[in-house]
């Protein structure tokens, strides 16, 4: 046998030294690799950070749940106390069909039971149950979830609470921050409206504030916004809180209260007497406003065109406060103030006289309105005749730099400074002769209505001229305290003794009927100092002025009692399309129904001594239940359906309301259709609001027509013309 021979080893010296190379480069290397895993771990423990994260920080968030606590928007209310514009939360609600979806346990979040949950749904949505099955049975099994259409948005929280008490697998809500204005058209543009920032989102942003955009909900925004709080609490894995968890909370700071100056009955009668003219005679434009003499105070301030706050109807056709935004040529109400500034400066002879008819100034002819002119007259016919000619001469007695002095003192071609957004200075021409004639009666200067408002506050107040004012205090909700606005008199262009004398020669103006122009605003009984005015309008296309019976600016102003005036109301009207009457005809309709009710105010203190209620909650009871909560309320109670028990109520919970205004109640069963005759359009929205149906109007004022019987059953699919005329 072969014998094994041994293994043999390598002593080539050159090998071994390469092994312990490499050796020790792998020795190093992982003696490295372990030192910088130590050294990892150690900063990560020392540090507590990993890429400039902090772990901790990390940590809490992930077992930390933050909930944000929404700030309320301050509430703006009238004079008298009657909500403007509200906070609120309104709700969508939607049903998972798809019976895919399930929580971790496997229960279902899915509508399991159609029928009864159409049936629940039918007692708080103006939807059959036969409607609703139809939305939860779609045709296509891909839709993952449905909604209700109108019928299923704008919902208030305490119907949403309801519905949620009935706990409907599948059945949910989404929550939007809102706005709401319960007077429709109310000032519109001097209110102003709220929304979020991206319109888009307003049926996903849960947590998106609300912007003023508009009128005082804008100038004020600031103050109306609150800051939003938040609520942090430890929890698991599953979102469950951890016991014994500490609950930190930063309550939020709701923002503040406005209380206007506005009087919301005589508001609403300024609105529905400008809807009438508009409906009528349809002007491209008007403007009105009443102010307390004394203090300023806007008691109520309307445009057309305007728009409807609660719906947004109209607001496309016009997105200026054309009181403080849009500057104009006045007219002849410019003559009030041209003839104070004559008498005050002492350059007024009411017996010394003037030719009238036509006045030639640097080759300009200036014409009286009757170009024959009524021939040889005394001055203190210049003002009761609305005489150009006349108001030249005496503006070419006081000179250029007296003129323009009282123009300075009156404030023209400034700001008025009132607590609006977007107000312009209005500007005037003075270089040449004819341009100084030109102003005194109302032409080469375009002013404001708040300006006017504002000097004619120095006629109408002994001289002394105040600031308009739209504000009159702020509520800090948090804090209790209360800014009050006072008034502010600006100057005092003239003495109470011109003022005396202005006013008497506006007495005139509606007294005389022989000379004064301004017949058609007598009231009886009533002490009127009055001045109207016809002014032309510029070619927009230049060179000169429209022509046409109908393409003027038409407006008054009056002053009442004209003994010691309380009240100031001016007037204006730009072209109306349909005039089938005389201008001053139109005029008085709003100027004499409007003034004969401030003065009964001031008479029997009825404005200021007006009851406000606060809506009671009577969803879920009876109806005989509901209609006695309200009459103890002294609310008027609106009943629409078929049944016995009351499921949505408008106005909501809490709501200030004036006595005698009426709730609509929405009942379970069928929907019906009330007989609304001698309903407000704002009532009539109300209707619209709660049953989902589509509304239509023709003219204005209270309904007096409707093309659904009453009794009718309506849906979110009928549409009903509602006809309504002033009383």
């Amino acid at each position: 046998m072969k014998q094994k021979q041994p293994e043999r080893k390598s002593t080539n010296p050159k090998t071994r030294r390469n092994r312990q190379i490499v050796g020790i480069i792998l020795l190093t290397t992982v003696l490295l690799f372990f030192g910088l895993v130590v050294f990892r771990f150690f900063y990560i423990t020392v540090s507590g950070q990993v890429d400039g994260v902090n772990l901790a920080a990390k940590t809490r968030r992930i077992y930390t749940q933050e909930t944000v606590l929404k700030a309320k928007r301050g509430t703006i209310y009238a004079s008298n106390g009657d909500v403007i514009a509200e906070d609120s939360s309104v709700y969508t609600i939607f049903a998972v069909i798809n019976h895919r979806n399930v929580d971790l346990k496997g229960k279902p979040l899915y509508v399991t039971n159609v029928d009864k949950t159409a049936q629940v749904l039918s007692q708080y949505l103006s939807l059959s149950a036969d409607q609703i099955k139809n939305y939860l049975r779609p045709t296509s099994k891909k839709i993952n979830q449905v909604e209700f259409g109108p019928a299923g948005k704008n919902i208030d929280l305490a119907t949403k609470n309801k519905i949620a008490d009935a706990k409907l697998p599948g059945i949910f809500f989404r929550a939007q921050p809102a706005r709401l204005y319960p007077n429709g058209t109310f000032a519109s543009h001097v209110i102003g409206i709220a929304q979020l920032k991206d319109p888009s989102k307003e049926e996903t942003d849960q947590n998106g504030q609300l912007t003023g955009v508009m009128g005082i909900e804008k100038q004020f925004n600031a103050m109306l916004t609150g800051v939003n709080g938040r609520q942090q609490v430890q929890t698991d894995l599953y979102g469950y809180e951890l016991p014994q968890s500490k609950v930190i909370t930063k309550k939020a700071k709701d923002g503040d209260n406005m209380t206007l100056t506005i009087d919301s009955r005589l508001q609403n009668n300024l609105e529905t007497l400008m809807q009438g003219v508009q409906d009528k005679y349809q002007p491209l434009g008007m403007n009105a406003i009443l102010m307390n003499a004394k203090t300023g105070a806007i008691l109520a301030a309307s445009q057309r065109p305007t728009f409807d706050a609660s719906t947004k109807k109209g607001m496309a056709a016009m997105w200026r406060d054309t009181l403080v935004e849009d500057a104009y040529e006045p007219g002849s109400v410019m003559k009030v103030l041209s003839m104070a500034a004559v008498v005050d400066s002492g350059h007024y002879n009411p017996n010394a006289t003037y030719q009238s008819g036509a006045v030639t100034l640097d080759g300009s002819t200036i014409r009286d309105w009757n170009y024959s002119g009524w021939g040889t007259i005394p001055f203190n016919q210049v003002l009761p005749r609305s005489s150009n000619v006349g108001m030249v001469h005496l503006e070419e007695l006081m000179g250029k730099a007296t003129w323009q002095k009282y123009l300075n003192r009156f404030h023209m071609g400034e700001k008025t400074g009132i607590s609006l957004p977007g107000e312009v200075s209005g500007s005037y021409q003075f270089k040449q002769a004819v341009d100084q004639a030109n102003t005194s009666f109302g032409q080469a200067i375009n002013v404001t209505a708040m300006q006017m408002m504002q000097a004619f506050s120095a006629v109408a107040n002994g001289g002394k001229m105040m600031q308009p004012q739209i504000v009159s205090r702020v509520t800090n909700p948090n804090t209790g305290k209360t800014k009050k606005y006072r008034p502010h008199q600006v100057g005092t262009p003239i003495t109470a003794a011109t003022a005396a004398n202005v006013l008497d020669q506006m007495r005139t103006v509606v007294n005389n009927k022989e000379i004064g122009t301004g017949m058609a605003y007598q009231i009886p009984g009533v002490d009127l100092a009055v001045k109207t005015g016809t002014a032309q309008i510029a070619d927009p296309k230049g060179g000169g002025y429209l022509t046409g019976n109908n393409n003027y600016l038409f407006s008054v102003v009056g002053m009442a009692p004209a003994s010691n005036p309380q009240y100031i109301l001016y007037i204006t009207m730009k072209q109306p399309q349909k005039m089938t009457a005389p201008a001053e005809t139109i005029l008085a309709s709003i100027f004499k129904p409007l003034m004969t009710r401030v003065i009964s105010y001031g008479k029997t203190g009825s404005a200021a001594t007006t009851d406000t209620v606060s809506m009671p909650d009577v969803t879920n009871q009876s109806t005989a239940e509901a209609k006695a909560a309200l009459a103890n309320v002294g609310l008027n109670p609106a009943i629409i359906g078929s049944g016995t028990k009351v499921v949505q109520q408008l106005p909501r919970t809490g709501t200030k309301l004036l006595s005698g205004q009426r709730a609509v109640l929405l009942t379970n069963g069928a929907a019906l259709m009330p007989n609304v005759t001698g309903w407000s359009k704002n009532d009539i929205l109300k209707l619209a609001e709660i049953t989902g149906i589509h509304v239509s109007f023709t003219g204005s004022g209270y309904a007096i027509a409707q093309s659904v019987a009453a009794n009718s059953v309506i849906t979110t699919a009928s549409t009903v013309t509602v006809t309504l005329k002033p009383r």
